[in-house]
Order: structure tokens, then C-alpha cells, then sequence
């Protein structure tokens, strides 16, 4: 699944990121513990978050995640979204929460999780 892929699913907007677009993505993570991210994410990894924060944006640079979904609606502050872009990080915003964005990525096809699988 593509990032342009996810902004469609989730009928996203796309905040920072359209160099981005075609980049393959291989795993979802839902998380607003930034600690659980750096725990259990694997590569290629959308992270799913409703945490507005810049520990977001630094959690996803240190683990080199390319793409932040914010959910519920959210939508982070120009600082953030200057961030971001600063890193090389796609910023996508949706209404859907959580539950129903990670659902719709599944329907579509998204199937690993951002965490190790448990046996």
C-alpha cells in the first residue's frame, strides 16, 4: 500500500509529505505511547497517533518512520507540520478514530501490524 493509498482509504488530507505519495508501506501501528512505537515498531511503517505533540514527530525520526496518521480529526500546529517536513515525514490528518482508521487500512489490505507478532 502506497501513502497515496492511505490518504484515500482514510479520505485523509495530506498536511506535508507529497514527495512521499508513492512510498510503499508495509505495516500500521496504533499508538499514542510514544514508548510502545519505539518498543515494537517494524520497517516500513505508517504510524497511526492522536498524541499533538512534537515527541510524535521525534519518536517517528529516531525509529525512521516516513508517515504520521493524526486521527480523530486532529490536526497538529504549523511547529509540527514544519518539523515533519523537515524530517522528510508525511503528515496525513482523518476524522475516522482510531479503531476505524487501523480497520480500514486492514479492509484494504494493509495487513502486518507495526508490532512483533505475538504467537
Amino acid at each position: 500500500m502506497t501513502v497515496r493509498d492511505i490518504v484515500s482509504t482514510l479520505e485523509g488530507v495530506l498536511l506535508t509529505g507529497e514527495e512521499l505519495l508513492d512510498t510503499d508501506i508495509k505495516a500500521a501501528c496504533g499508538a499514542d505511547l510514544m514508548s510502545d512505537v519505539m518498543a515494537f515498531v517494524k520497517e516500513g511503517v505508517v504510524l497511526l497517533t492522536g498524541l499533538l505533540n512534537p515527541q510524535a514527530i521525534r519518536t517517528a525520526d529516531m525509529m525512521d518512520i516516513k508517515v504520521i496518521v493524526f486521527v480523530r480529526g486532529k490536526k497538529p500546529p504549523k511547529d509540527m507540520v514544519q518539523e515533519a517536513q523537515d524530517n522528510g515525514i508525511a503528515l496525513i490528518a482523518t476524522k475516522y478514530s482510531m479503531f476505524l482508521a487501523c480497520g480500514r487500512l486492514y479492509e484494504a489490505g494493509l495487513r502486518s501490524g507495526g508490532t512483533r507478532d505475538i504467537q
